[in-house]
């Protein structure tokens, strides 16, 4: 396949008559319709193949990749710029590699970049700067050429169509200073001579003393290896017109301690930017700037001898500014575009008087109201927020909207945002069973842009009264499993608990059977699956692209992956927003742990992009359920958010609290009712203080203590009781039938008790079949109580507090809330006294001490919490949760589908971000076309194939997991079958090197590969190596002379480690040919983490004398030698292999691995290329040229991540189970559709080899 046209293939014989030929034709076609012209079989003596010509419409069918994917390129630079005595100018972009990355460390700082401990989020500010300049291009002169500088080795692309045609390079160049080290440096730190250097004295544009000076955390790699250097300076030639509301970075390095308090970011600095395009990708020759491509008012494109283009240091008026000043304009547009768009919509809400933005006034994204909003909101609740009532006279059906915080409300303001519409199950007594009434109810339900769902009865109550109401709701609540099954709970006898219901009416709530029976979990579950897939299913019917789903608690935690898993089965990617929200509590992983299908409710609820709830503490119990389970970490996110990186999307976590609508409570209280209820209320009880509950009659719900607190109080303080009432209202909503009519027994035998002794005056007591009291009659009590006592042991979000305080607001007299420490609304109260309903005497303390508030202290605990109650309601809470969401989703999906948001969000978000302009504009980091890689490696000649071990060629465990495991991350486990009979085709081929790189030992490797002829090994991260030479039966290992004693350091570390090992349980030490390890995997995660903090100094300080390094990932603390890493050996390797072959140039090299460790692999693949004998300063093709000597012949370098990660690698794939293909495919075999190539759950939880 060549890009020369059929006369040139011809006329200079580039190639035999007998080979088919393929040849581009691309001069003056245009790209949306050039030809290929191929010819098969020879040609007749004399005359020319026959050709037939192809569109590329025809060709884009077939789904090709462009020729030039994996192609290596090498670019030279060259920039005029006069530098201050004794600094050098270095270039950088934004693809990160070092030149020379053999000797650089591997320290915790760099993690970010590949370790699978770091966090794959976007990183901002001074932290961030350090990663995404860590890499660059030394540039030399000389006396005869200066101040033109070149670069020494050249710049390392490689060629990918992930952004279309035209591959978009962008770089920067900056003032290094050797030897200089700003880090920490103040004015008293320089000298007059530093000072000149850096102070702008009336500077003109283009100059070095008008750029940018930056330090305090910016640093760039130095090939020697001795460390960081310090960034003297980065050109910002259009400083002047920078936008006042970002930081001026025009400062001289004496105030840098104020560039960093202003926080100013790199990324902030304009880029310069050229373009390769990749459909006329050259073998040899230079790109050159053409007349057509150089505007008439600019004509000062200068050229070396050899055609390299110079630049000139921070002119506003270079070529390579362009593509930043067009960024820089349209981002000005859509800044200007947006502020008008919000002043549009404030005078908007000033004029109607409402509230009808789902952001807030600074612009955090969304839409205007309209009438026809274009984006549509989905709220999927269990239970729909309905009332529904059948007519006795007519049979007919009438809805209402209920007490619900996602209840539709003339504020709601989602409503007036976006198309909105709630899907759910309908309750009705008696069910609903006939297709009449079913019909009836969805019209009615219709009109309210409802969808009711009608489940099989039986089903229903597996469902909602066994799985959810038995299993998931008291372990939710943070209650033992065993404690459960044995604790007695419903396990009594027989009895009769009978309610009245007023009129003679009576209920027997008894007679019922326990709550807990293992041998019903099977059923409930399948009854659980099968109602979130009816929804599911229902929703895979209604959805539209673009939609955003709010699934709403415990009964539907399964939704959000079977929503997700439908979409992409029916279009290939994701296009929904989906948040989870949990109305109840989460436990601990401890409890939690304990459910048999933990695992699936979990993984289930990752599949939202927004998981939320009403506490820290829930969200915190389910962070510690996900790392403890699942193996996932958590990281904070700017925003004081919280981030779970989950299958390369991140969930965001987030707290959001939220409060009562004011206008239905301000409208409540005007009801007759209500007032009535409250006079008679206090006639019935005069003369005495009144102390309040309204609780539901279960366990959890603390009446019990509640009551027996009441009673001490009577007890210790005889003066109460003459002068106050408990007014206890016990609610029996039938859900656990067995629990209530245990607590109601308990409940009933101590108000007797308290009557018997203190008379019935002193209690209130009544217990109503219902699972809220109408707001007219829990209104008619809040305005009569001077006290409410809502004391739970375990709580999820209740809204009665909050009610409370609003009631009680002025000109009412406040009232005082006792609130159990357990519970959520504990956190979101600051004026409520808090107690622990098991101290029984602090519960007697408190109740006297609201009882002789003094109402100063009344007022004062008031005010703390009016302004949060009145002013939180639903809409305001419905607002930020889906701020949260657009920041959860802003950008890009991993999979490369675009977020629903994103349009709006860019509209109102600023551009300036420097994460913003990195991220989406320039660094395209694509995933792995395997058929590009199997092309690329059929076409080479001389290839070397280098692969990590451990996470590459086999799954490596979530060493997060809080599990004692026997087997340990990989060690002795073999790849599939079908990837040794890979290897070994692989290395049957004599133009094949395929090297194995791990950090395990020599023997576990060797069990693993040593039997695979002619696989080189090389394990201790490279320490040691063996590459048989064809012909050679036994393998000879050869080691580096790393110039450390490590027999000295073994006895020096070993001690210190033995005592942390003592005290870890399940650590454990690992001693490889050239490493110490500290192993943590199987301890407890936290305890092992702390563990290692303090190991890591206590190591250092005692091997200090020794040129040593410490390596921590994640269950894991190594000492190594400070000059060892996988590099090392790669680059040996590659070095080795081109020396060997007669002067026949590598032509293809393809590298995998997962973690930090390999990222020096990388690295050192792209120092071997820059380094090898083809790149000189000075050849026709100095611009861009290609590393092959023979130049008919391209070298392809595939250099590849497993799993999206910040990393140095050019490409990725998902995982590990992504590699055997790969492999078969470069061997020529294939994978049977009846085996998939990765390691598939056996259903039991444990993992299997399919190949085996």
């Amino acid at each position: 396949i060549t890009a020369f046209s059929q006369a040139e293939c011809v006329e200079k014989q580039r190639f035999g008559p007998d080979l088919p030929l393929v040849h581009v034709l691309s001069k003056g076609i245009t790209s949306s319709n050039y030809c290929i012209a191929f010819a098969f079989g020879s040609a007749p003596s004399g005359g020319l193949r026959t050709t037939h010509n192809i569109t590329r419409t025809s060709l884009m069918s077939t789904e090709e990749e462009a020729p030039a994917e994996g192609r290596v390129l090498r670019l030279h630079f060259a920039c005029r710029a006069a530098l201050p005595h004794g600094s050098t100018l270095r270039v950088t972009s934004t693809r990160l590699w070092a030149p020379d990355s053999s000797s650089a460390h591997i320290t915790e700082g760099e993690a970010p970049q590949g370790s699978e401990d770091s966090t794959d989020f976007d990183h901002h500010g001074a932290d961030a700067d350090k990663h995404l300049y860590a890499s660059s291009v030394e540039m030399v002169t000389t006396p005869e050429t200066y101040p033109v500088w070149r670069t020494r080795t050249p710049v390392v692309v490689v060629a990918n169509a992930a952004g279309g045609d035209v591959q978009k390079h962008r770089y920067r160049y900056m003032v290094v200073t050797p030897g200089v080290n700003i880090e920490g440096l103040g004015d008293d730190d320089l000298g007059e001579e530093a000072e000149e250097m850096v102070t702008a004295e009336a500077a003109p544009t283009g100059s070095p003393d008008h750029a940018a000076r930056l330090g305090g955390g910016a640093h760039t790699t130095d090939e020697t290896g001795d460390g960081p250097l310090s960034v003297m300076m980065w050109e910002d030639p259009f400083v002047d017109n920078r936008d006042p509301s970002r930081p001026d970075p025009s400062v001289s390095v004496m105030s840098l301690p104020s560039v960093r308090r202003k926080n100013l970011s790199l990324g902030d600095l304009p880029w310069r930017t050229i373009d390769i395009d990749l459909t006329t990708l050259p073998i040899s020759g230079a790109i050159q700037s053409t007349a057509e491509t150089v505007p008439d008012s600019i004509d000062r494109d200068e050229f070396a001898d050899d055609g390299v283009r110079i630049d000139r240091w921070n002119d506003e008026t270079d070529l390579t500014f362009r593509q930043y000043l067009e960024h820089e304009e349209a981002a000005a547009t859509n800044k200007i575009e947006a502020e008008a768009n919000v002043m549009e919509d404030e005078a908007y809400r000033e004029a109607t008087g409402s509230d009808n933005m789902i952001i807030d006034e600074e612009g955090e994204g969304g839409q205007t109201a309209t009438s026809s909003p274009s984006q549509r909101m989905i709220l999927v609740c269990y239970h729909l927020p309905v009332i529904l009532t059948k007519s006795s006279s007519d049979g007919s059906w009438s809805a209402c909207w209920s007490e619900s915080l996602i209840a539709k409300t003339e504020a709601h303001t989602i409503t007036q945002t976006y198309e909105t519409h709630w899907v759910g199950t309908v309750s009705t007594n008696p069910p609903i069973t006939t297709d009449e009434d079913k019909d009836a109810v969805r019209a009615v339900l219709a009109s309210m842009n409802c969808t009711p769902i009608f489940l099989n009865q039986e089903v229903e109550e597996a469902h909602y009264l066994g799985m959810c109401k038995q299993v998931l709701w008291p372990c939710f609540h943070n209650v033992d499993l065993l404690d459960l099954s044995a604790s007695g709970w419903g396990q009594r006898e027989s009895m009769e608990v009978v309610i009245s219901k007023g009129a003679g009416d009576e209920v027997n709530v008894g007679n019922t059977e326990s709550d807990w029976d293992q041998s019903k979990l099977d059923g409930w579950w399948s009854a659980y699956r099968a109602v979130n897939s009816i929804f599911a299913d229902i929703m895979s019917m209604m959805l539209r692209p673009n939609d955003m789903i709010w699934i709403h608690d415990y009964h539907l935690t399964l939704l959000p992956k079977m929503i997700h898993d439908a979409e992409i089965e029916e279009t290939g990617k994701r296009t929904v927003e989906m948040i989870y929200f949990l109305h109840i509590p989460f436990p601990t992983s401890q409890v939690f742990r304990e459910l048999e299908h933990g695992e699936a409710i979990l993984e289930g609820m990752l599949h939202a992009d927004v998981v939320g709830f009403h506490a820290f503490d829930h969200a915190r119990h389910f962070l510690n359920a996900s790392k403890r389970i699942l193996g996932l970490t958590y990281e904070s996110l700017v925003g004081g958010l919280i981030g779970v990186r989950y299958r390369r999307k991140k969930v965001l976590v987030t707290v959001s609290n939220v409060s009562i609508e004011p206008d239905i409570i301000d409208a409540a209280l005007e009801l007759p009712s209500v007032t009535e209820g409250t006079k008679a209320l206090k006639e019935k009880h005069a003369g005495r203080q009144i102390i309040t509950g309204v609780d539901i009659a279960q366990r959890l719900s603390g009446v019990f203590l509640k009551l027996l607190g009441y009673e001490r109080l009577l007890h210790d303080y005889p003066v109460w009781q003459t002068k106050v009432v408990m007014i206890q209202r016990c609610l029996v909503p039938g859900t656990r039938r067995a629990d209530e009519a245990d607590t109601l027994k308990e409940v009933r035998a101590l108000v007797d008790r308290i009557k018997i002794k203190f008379g019935p005056e002193v209690i209130d007591y009544e217990e109503v079949i219902c699972s809220a009291l109408p707001i007219d009659q829990r209104l008619s009590l809040w305005s009569a109580s001077d006290v409410l006592s809502v004391t739970p042991v375990r709580e999820g979000f209740n809204t009665v507090p909050l009610e409370y305080v609003y009631s009680r607001n002025e000109p009412a007299t406040p009232g005082v809330v006792l609130t159990s420490e357990f519970s959520a609304i504990n956190s979101i109260l600051n004026g409520a006294l808090r107690i622990n309903p098991y101290d029984i005497q602090m519960a007697v303390t408190f109740m006297d001490k609201a009882l002789t508030m003094s109402m100063e202290e009344k007022e004062a605990r008031r005010s703390r919490d009016i302004e949060f109650v009145s002013s939180c309601p639903s809409g305001m809470w419905t607002r930020n949760v889906l701020r949260d969401l657009r920041d959860a989703t802003s950008g890009t999906n991993a999979d490369g589908s675009k977020n629903v948001c994103e349009e709006a969000a860019a509209r109102m978000e600023s551009v300036d971000e420097a994460a913003a302009i990195l991220s989406t504009n320039s660094l395209e980091f694509p995933p792995l076309n395997i058929d590009a890689v199997t092309r690329a490696y059929k076409s080479a000649s001389q290839r070397v194939l280098v692969i990590d071990f451990n996470g590459t060629l086999v799954m490596k465990e979530p060493p997060g997991k809080y599990l004692k495991r026997e087997m340990l991350g990989t060690t002795g486990n073999k790849p599939p079958e079908i990837v040794l009979k890979a290897l070994a085709d692989l290395c049957q081929d004599p133009r094949n090197t395929v090297l194995v790189v791990s950090g395990d030992t020599q023997k576990n490797l060797e069990d693993a590969l040593g039997k695979v002829p002619g696989l080189g090994l090389a394990h201790s991260n490279g320490a040691c190596y063996s590459v048989p030479l064809p012909g050679e039966t036994q393998r000879e290992w050869l080691s580096y002379d790393l110039g450390v004693d490590w027999e000295a350091v073994k006895k020096t570390a070993l001690p210190i480690l033995s005592k942390y090992t003592a005290r870890t349980n399940g650590s454990f030490v690992k001693l490889t040919h050239s490493s110490i390890g500290w192993t943590y995997y199987s301890c407890d995660p936290e305890w092992g983490a702390q563990q290692a903090s303090y190991l890591v100094p206590e190591l250092e300080r005692e091997l200090s004398a020794f040129d040593v390094r410490f390596v921590t990932l994640k269950g894991v603390v190594e000492v190594v030698p400070r000059k060892l890493n996988k590099g090392q050996v790669v680059k040996k390797i590659l070095e080795e292999v081109a020396g060997t072959t007669g002067g026949k140039p590598v032509d293809f090299i393809l590298c995998m691995g997962d973690d930090v460790s390999d990222e020096k692999m990388f690295t050192s693949v792209f120092s071997f290329i820059a380094e090898s004998n083809a790149a000189s300063i000075g050849t026709d093709d100095s611009v861009m040229e290609d590393v092959s000597k023979d130049k008919s012949a391209p070298m392809y370098a595939f250099t590849v991540a497993v799993g999206k990660k910040k990393t140095h690698a050019s490409y990725y794939v998902d995982s590990s189970r992504d590699v055997p293909h790969l492999l078969v495919g470069m061997s020529g075999g294939h994978i049977p559709i009846s085996q998939s190539s990765s390691w598939e759950s056996d259903g039991s939880g444990s993992k299997r080899d399919v190949f085996a």
